[in-house]
């Protein structure tokens, strides 16, 4: 499906969702679902603060899917109400001290999701340790720009921000990207 057309139906179904057609909302969660969640683990330390931002997100939007009016794509808006809903998660928790037998003793299970399958190698670990090392503002614009290849103006969108200052986050972030990573040049 063309980008116009997906943009129309994801249109259609907002319009629908709006009205209480909880299949057309259902079928927006199966579209940006995955996309929702694998941003907000990105930007959150934690896999259950990720779905816990990706629910709020998704309940704001369920709630409020009458303001959307169509000027970005929908898969934007939902992206600009999870980024909020991470923000507000990161901003309650508080670092919890976890002992290193704890850690050892829970392996996680991340098959469903590529980033996850291929952090087993230590290139992969340590870009994952650098980009949690990073602020959650550079963090959220090196997320959307690099990884989920959206423009500086839609993660100014989603980032409720001017694309100037995503374009400072992404330089900062890059160069401490570029300093922790340094090792791992040929």
């Amino acid at each position: 499906m063309s980008a116009g057309r997906s943009r129309e139906a994801d249109l259609a179904l907002a319009r629908a969702a709006a009205l209480g057609d909880r299949e057309a909302f259902e079928e927006v969660v199966q579209r940006h679902g995955p996309v929702m969640l694998r941003y907000a683990r990105r930007v959150l330390r934690d896999r259950g603060d990720a779905e816990e931002a990706v629910q709020d997100a998704l309940v704001a939007a369920w709630r409020t899917m009458e303001r959307y009016r169509g000027d970005s794509a929908l898969r934007t808006w939902l992206l600009g109400l999870t980024s909020h809903k991470a923000l507000d998660v990161a901003r309650r928790r508080r670092p919890q001290p976890v002992d290193d037998e704890v850690l050892a003793a829970t392996p996680a299970d991340d098959r469903s999701d590529p980033w996850a399958a291929t952090s087993g190698s230590e290139l992969a670990a340590a870009l994952q340790e650098a980009l949690l090392a990073l602020p959650y503002g550079q963090r959220a614009a090196w997320v959307l720009v690099e990884l989920e290849g959206m423009t500086q103006q839609e993660a100014a969108d989603i980032m409720s921000t001017t694309p100037d200052s995503v374009r400072g986050n992404l330089y900062r972030a890059r160069r401490r990207l570029e300093e922790r990573m340094a090792r791992w040049r040929p």
